[in-house]
């Protein structure tokens, strides 16, 4: 049985790229143990090569030889998505030491400099991962590629996810003669070929990240047209009351201006927001909007609901701000897309409230929380201020059961 062992981070796989250390203890090795390309590329150190990646064929391998030392050598650096994490449990019967590599993270960075302090990390390699919504919600993401997750894959995802101007700088080959570093837009990159021993660093100048635990913004910052709008204090009690998590799917139906939309798309920055809007007016609103806050995240649906809502994504959370005459059949329609939905109903008249009641109760929802909202909003009348009373509102919030 091996007596010593490192664990050793080649880096790209470049022997030039070995830090000291690393050669070092590659140098005084009987057995050097990794995949066949990193083995086949340590052909000038002496010690006997074993290809093989499979954890437990490497223990078997280390019980089995009778090398005093012996290096266990991983691409990349050891804690940067490495095999050798699940190594270390299975290694207790030996001596190591674990000597760090350079990652592709920092030597891309380093190549395009940039600072790679600030990056947010995603893994698509032989995974399923959500590159564009990390990439919409983080100014600066780096992802690691593989299997089905090509560069050129994740460009077209992120131009049907609206990221289509995002900076993209593509490394493949890392380290070696046919190293190669591609930059450009998401939109100029998804129809290119690259090797497949890539990755990817996107710089999005516009990320949804919430600055605040809640809706923050004021009227003021719409823009808002003749089209009717829930205002700032109801529209900021109506997002906090659905409850809307990063990832969550959101509808908002009968959007108008696109407040509640706009809020929700920065509540839900990792997730996906779809605004059901009939109104032309109204929709060109709601584009000016979603343009005004970088919102690749919201998607506007032209059409009367309940019918533009086939199709959709099934919703987490659902905001029905107009319904013209339609509630009922909204409602049951959101609850057959997901019977867990949580739905909030603004109603400004008791014809609506009563519909709205009459909705809940019929298809058994939980959490019925009702409240009226009675907002006065100070106006100058001359040199003194008189308070204005707006119109009440009252929103139903449920949890369907």
């Amino acid at each position: 049985m091996v007596g010593k062992v490192f664990v050793v981070g080649m880096g790209m796989g470049n022997p030039s790229m070995l830090t000291q250390a690393a050669q070092e203890a590659i140098a005084q090795s009987e057995l050097i143990i990794g995949s066949q390309r990193l083995v086949d590329a340590l052909g000038d150190y002496g010690g006997q090569k074993v290809a093989c990646v499979a954890t437990g064929q490497i223990v078997r391998t280390l019980h089995e030889s009778d090398a005093h030392v012996a290096s266990v050598v991983m691409s990349g650096d050891v804690g940067f998505y490495s095999g050798a994490t699940a190594l270390y449990d299975k290694l207790d019967d030996f001596d190591v030491s674990v000597i760090p590599g350079i990652s592709s993270l920092s030597y891309l960075c380093a190549r395009i400099k940039v600072p790679w302090q600030d990056v947010h990390v995603v893994s698509a390699h032989g995974r399923a991962c959500d590159v564009a919504g990390s990439v919409q919600s983080h100014a600066k993401t780096f992802v690691l590629l593989g299997g089905d997750n090509t560069a050129a894959s994740v460009c077209s995802s992120l131009v049907v996810r609206g990221l289509a101007s995002v900076r993209v700088s593509v490394g493949e080959n890392l380290s070696y003669d046919d190293e190669r570093i591609v930059r450009g837009t998401a939109q100029e990159l998804c129809g290119r070929s690259f090797a497949s021993l890539s990755v990817m660093l996107v710089e999005n100048d516009h990320p949804l990240r919430a600055t605040y635990t809640g809706p923050h913004l004021t009227d003021d910052e719409f823009v808002r047209g003749k089209v009717p709008m829930t205002k700032e204090e109801v529209r900021e009690l109506a997002i906090c009351k659905m409850r809307i998590s990063p990832s969550d799917t959101v509808w908002d139906i009968g959007a108008g201006t696109g407040s509640v939309s706009v809020e929700a798309a920065r509540a839900a920055y990792a997730g996906r927001v779809f605004a059901v809007e009939r109104n032309a007016e109204a929709i060109a609103l709601l584009e000016e909007n979603k343009a005004r806050f970088h919102l690749s995240n919201l998607t506007i649906v032209e059409g009367e609901a309940p019918g533009a809502m086939a199709g959709l994504p099934v919703p987490d959370c659902v905001f029905v701000g107009g319904s013209s005459g339609r509630l009922s059949q909204i409602v049951r329609t959101v609850c057959s897309a997901n019977p867990d939905v949580r739905l909030c109903v603004a109603a400004i008249t008791l014809e609506t409230l009563s519909e709205a009641l009459a909705c809940v109760r019929e298809l058994s929802f939980d959490d019925v929380d009702i409240v009226q909202v009675s907002i006065a909003k100070a106006h100058a009348v001359g040199a003194y201020h008189m308070m204005q009373a707006r119109n009440p509102v009252y929103l139903i919030c449920a949890q369907a059961k």
